[in-house]
């Protein structure tokens, strides 16, 4: 059996959940019993140099920029065409998805990746005071449900292709896998319950 490498896993660090997810991924790691590190990436030379990327929760317009004027943003397109695992999360999966929409179901014009086969809807639950925790059905993790932390979050509202809902919430598509990119609405690295992040962290050894 071929021995694994150090886990290279970057966190897109130009704005939002950037230390959270860090962190959660060094610990997830740890409880793994694997070695690598998990690291905020702002150039896109980095990109070429991880094993897995995490698009976090912030702003999705700004991030959405950002990752254009830096050039970041072909970069990960084409990580994601190689098979790279990514993950994103709240604005994350509104960065994936290939429609945005606002509440009112209007056609948002913002930077998007289109990486996913997907509808979304920004802020679908409400402004900061609607944020809640609830409990996600996520059968892939087992029989236990998955504490959701729901943050200023989108909503899936369709899926296409080869894009599959893997986690729903009241029967509404809150996580996403399409191949090798997975996204969340609510953020698992402000969670106790390691078990997606675990998820992912397979999901990039799988792809070595």
């Amino acid at each position: 059996m071929a021995s694994v490498p150090e886990l290279k896993i970057g966190v897109i660090g130009l704005q939002g959940a950037v230390a959270e997810h860090v962190e959660a991924l060094n610990s997830t790691l740890k409880e793994m019993k694997l070695k690598g590190a998990a690291y905020p990436i702002k150039r896109q030379a980095q990109i070429e140099d991880v094993h897995g990327l995490v698009i976090p929760g912030g702003e999705s317009t700004t991030i959405g920029r950002l990752l254009q004027q830096r050039g970041m943003a072909e970069k990960i397109v084409k990580a994601a065409e190689k098979g790279t695992p990514i993950l994103g999360t709240c604005a994350g999966l509104i960065l994936m998805a290939k429609e945005v929409y606002d509440a009112k179901v209007s056609l948002l014009p913002q930077p998007l990746l289109g990486l996913m086969d997907m509808k979304v809807v920004r802020n679908a639950f409400g402004r900061q005071r609607e944020s809640f925790e609830d409990l996600v059905d996520i059968p892939l993790l087992g029989r236990d449900p998955y504490p959701g932390v729901f943050i200023r979050s989108p909503l899936v509202e369709r899926v296409w292709g080869e894009n599959e809902a893997i986690g729903r919430w009241r029967e509404k598509i809150v996580a996403v896998q399409q191949g090798n990119l997975l996204a969340t609405a609510f953020h698992p690295e402000l969670s106790r319950d390691r078990r997606f992040l675990q998820y992912f962290v397979k999901h990039i050894l799988d792809a070595l």
